[in-house]
This record gives C-alpha cells, sequence and structure tokens, in this order.
C-alpha cells in the first residue's frame, strides 16, 4: 500500500487493484507544485469527494473529464458534478458501502458544513472508511471529534487514520490526539488539513507529542509512504 499526500487534504492511495484520489484539491493549493499535476492522478482508477468546499472539490472535473475516472460522493454532490459535465458519477449516502475492485469504501459522518463552490446544496459532509489489502483505513474528512468515532471502530477497527487536525475550519492537533486517544487503536497516523494556509497549524509536533505510542508521520507532498 502507498498513501501519497497531495497536500492540503487531497490524498492518492494506490491499495489493492485501486489507485484512490480523494478530494484533489490541485489548482491553487500553494503547498503542491503545479508542473505536478499529471503525476498525481496518473492511473488513477476512481475519485472520492468528502464534501462540496472548493478546496476538496477543486480538481475532480477536470480530472474525472481528462482521465474518464468514475467519481463517487455524497447523491447531491454527484448531482451537481452531473450538472458540471462530469459523465460518470455515483452517489451514495452515509453507512453505504461501494466496492471498488479489491477495495470496499464506506461514507461514514463528520460533523462540518458542505456547499459547492456556487452556493448550491451538496448534500453533507463526510468521510470514509477504505478497506484493502487487510487494513483499514480511516479519512476523517472535514471534521470536528464526535461521539461517533466510537461506533466506526467499533464496526470497523481502522489501523490507520488520515486525520484532519489543522484546527480553525477542522479539529486541531489537540482535539485529533483526544479521538484518537479515546476511540481508536490506530498503528499509524498521517495529519491533513494543515499546513496549506497560515491560519492552520504549520507543524503537527503536538499531535506527535500527544500519541508517543502511535506512529505519526508528517507526509511530505507526493512522497509515498509505505504501509
Amino acid at each position: 500500500m502507498k498513501i501519497i499526500w497531495l497536500g492540503h487534504s487531497g490524498f492518492r492511495i494506490e491499495i489493492g487493484d485501486q489507485v484512490l484520489l480523494i478530494d484533489p484539491f490541485l489548482t491553487g493549493n500553494p503547498t503542491f507544485p503545479d508542473d505536478r499535476k499529471e503525476e498525481a492522478s496518473r492511473g488513477v482508477t476512481n475519485i472520492l469527494v468528502s464534501h462540496g468546499h472548493g478546496d476538496h472539490l477543486a480538481d475532480v472535473a477536470e480530472i474525472a473529464s481528462q482521465t474518464g475516472t468514475p467519481v463517487h460522493g455524497m447523491v447531491e454532490l454527484m448531482g451537481w458534478l452531473d450538472a458540471q459535465g462530469v459523465k460518470d458519477t455515483n452517489g451514495f449516502n452515509k453507512g453505504g458501502t461501494i466496492t471498488l475492485g479489491d477495495v470496499k469504501v464506506t461514507m461514514v459522518h463528520a460533523t462540518h458544513s458542505s456547499s459547492t463552490p456556487d452556493g448550491a446544496y451538496a448534500g453533507g459532509e463526510s468521510g470514509f472508511m477504505i478497506e484493502g489489502e487487510g487494513r483499514t483505513i480511516y479519512f476523517t474528512g472535514d471534521t470536528d471529534v464526535m461521539a461517533d468515532m466510537k461506533v466506526f471502530n467499533d464496526l470497523h477497527a481502522p489501523d490507520i487514520g488520515l486525520l484532519c487536525c489543522g484546527g480553525y475550519y477542522t479539529m486541531d492537533m489537540r482535539r485529533a490526539a483526544y479521538a484518537a486517544k479515546t476511540f481508536f487503536n490506530f498503528n499509524t497516523i498521517i495529519p491533513c488539513h494543515y499546513k496549506t494556509f497560515p491560519v492552520l497549524a504549520q507543524s503537527a509536533q503536538e499531535l506527535i507529542d500527544a500519541l508517543p505510542d502511535t506512529k505519526v508521520i508528517e507526509p511530505e507532498v507526493l512522497t509515498a509512504i509505505e504501509l
């Protein structure tokens, strides 16, 4: 398995027979090099979108149109992408599970907000449980800590956490550490939704210090983490 951070909350995950893109925000992302967009989307098999905000949706339509890749996410948001000319969308909802080759993806609740760049209703915010190669990844999407996370762990027991933790718009390092310690038993945590803008945390050291028994990996853009 390879997990490749695309900056902010974007990830490229090579798992099983799939190459998944999650929330690709490349255009206008100050942490992503403009000349490496093709590298980020090369060989992609499916795109997952957690909610409608521009810093998660920015490059979805362009990548989907250029590559013919299916896009999966909240049903109302997929309807909006249909109207933007995206040809292959699959709308599902929280609690639903889809099968993508060797990989299963379950949409789970998040607590945030969601609308499209033009202000349209996007159906609600979400995260994803991604199961493959005998491992389970929890991608939080944008969220605060919530008691639902206990249910997520009971049902899915994720061992890898891709946790938003930059603060201001989502939970911060302290709250992300609390969520990890209270509700989960992660072997590996990769922080995200930080460093992008000055208002967000610029380091995950607080998270690292709070979780001495968990491997917390600060990712580098476009550098593969092999697990």
